[in-house]
């Protein structure tokens, strides 16, 4: 839910596109009973207020048995993308990636990453995991495909540390947030995307990142 105040505030001058990682899809009118307004609702609530054009709007990931038809409905009803956990595995981060940044465009988006997006195997520290998610690999990879695109913000949500005393899935969720931080400070190194400046050459997206590089990602 705490997705839902950051973009009435980044929405202010239209509707975002956006990227959301995630085993559910949180588009539900209700959850808990009639609460509207809470973990498994912010993204109809966002749709509604007109914060997110659903036209640029994908979802990746979904599984799991913690939803009915009610809010895939909706998202058919609005032109929204839902790429479930299967095709993900079937056609791979990159293509995934490509047919997502196809959606958003070239327009200012967001992204919100739940950490259930990725398997408990490897990120057991959340209150609603999903066994079938990508490992921590391909957690990475959907990142870093998202550079070169408009993002104006991004979080990284539901991580819960005292579930996984090993500390793995706190640190999955740093590596995680750095990665997207990189994405944004390529934007503004590059002219803050809506104010010009190039983007990166597609074919390096899902190269080593900087921080593999052994050298300071950020701008001097």
């Amino acid at each position: 839910l705490c997705t839902l105040p950051i973009l009435r505030a980044l929405a202010k001058g239209g509707p975002l596109g956006m990227i959301q990682f995630d085993s559910h899809t949180d588009l539900n009118d209700v959850y808990f009973g009639t609460s509207r307004y809470n973990h498994g609702t912010p993204f109809r609530r966002a749709v509604e207020e007109g914060l997110i054009d659903p036209k640029r709007y994908v979802l990746i990931g979904i599984r799991g048995t913690a939803y009915g038809r009610e809010d895939w409905d909706f998202a058919a009803a609005n032109g929204i993308r839902i790429i479930p956990i299967a095709d993900f595995h079937a056609r791979g981060p990159e293509d995934v990636m490509a047919e997502a940044r196809e959606i958003v465009g070239t327009g200012p988006v967001y992204v919100t990453y739940d950490i259930d997006f990725v398997d408990p195997t490897f990120a057991p520290g959340t209150g609603t995991p999903e066994v079938g998610g990508p490992n921590s690999w391909q957690a990475l990879q959907v990142a870093r495909g998202l550079r070169g695109l408009d993002v104006v913000g991004a979080d990284l949500v539901e991580v819960s540390p005292p579930f996984d005393p090993s500390g793995g899935t706190a640190w999955l969720g740093i590596s995680l947030m750095f990665e997207m931080l990189c994405v944004m400070a390529e934007r503004v190194a590059r002219g803050g995307g809506r104010s010009g400046g190039q983007p990166p050459d597609p074919r390096s997206i899902f190269q080593k990142s900087k921080l593999e590089e052994g050298r300071s990602w950020l701008p001097r």
